[in-house]
């Protein structure tokens, strides 16, 4: 599988670091594994900036999700205009 002391044997290893980032994150790998995925981050810089941002993102959409942010009205129909929901802004503002 993984070689830690050599990260970048080929950029397979790097690919197969991501395709199981998502399952370390949420715990599901195995012993073996998480021990393989972190060997390759502590001497892959680029696999742990993928990982550090991406393990901040999801902190942050569960923060937004206890408290979902207020934008002004204003703002808030521009970005609806902009996505093309046209509708549900009118629909949101005319409410």
């Amino acid at each position: 599988m993984m070689n830690p002391h050599n990260p970048h044997a080929s950029l397979d290893t790097c690919q197969e670091v991501l395709i199981h980032l998502n399952d370390y994150i949420d715990g599901e790998l195995s012993p073996e594994l998480c021990s393989e995925l972190e060997a390759h981050l502590a001497v892959c810089e680029n696999c742990r900036v993928v990982f550090d941002t991406l393990n901040k993102t999801l902190y942050l959409v569960h923060q937004l999700r206890n408290t979902p942010p207020q934008l002004p009205e204003s703002v808030e129909y521009r970005l609806f205009v902009i996505m093309n929901l046209e509708e549900y802004a009118s629909r949101k503002k005319g409410s």
